[in-house]
């Protein structure tokens, strides 16, 4: 269970982060890419710190993914000059993709009728169970 520092801090993170990733697509003047933060989970101890990056298009995430990561040190330093008030000590930042809305597209889909089995009876013959 997550106190309530560890809360604020992951929001405060979670803001700065946000700040840091769209400046450097702004600055590189990438186009048609779209980096959030979805969501910080800080360890108890304050010094690891989960980021989970939903990236647009999704196709592009996993490479992103990879340059983000191998560019962490930079972001974790521009990140401590931000906070440098705020917190003594800035934790190690581990990146993921979280694909929760890609998974709540696949249900809304399912719901929707793409796979609805009452419309398509080829469908209930794989359900069954052998």
């Amino acid at each position: 269970m997550e106190t309530n520092r560890q809360k604020k801090m992951g929001a405060l993170l979670q803001n700065d982060i946000v700040d840091i990733l769209q400046g450097e697509v702004r600055k590189n003047g990438i186009s048609n890419l779209i980096i959030s933060v979805s969501k910080v989970n800080i360890s108890s101890d304050l010094s690891i710190a989960k980021v989970y990056l939903s990236i647009f298009p999704v196709d592009k995430g996993g490479e992103l993914l990879k340059a983000i990561q191998s560019n962490s040190p930079l972001i974790k330093h521009e990140l401590a000059k931000r906070v440098r008030h705020q917190l003594r000590k800035v934790p190690d930042l581990n990146f993921y993709i979280d694909d929760s809305l890609e998974y709540i597209d696949q249900i809304d889909k399912a719901l929707k009728g793409d796979e609805n089995p009452i419309e398509n009876r080829d469908l209930l013959e794989k359900r069954k169970k052998k």
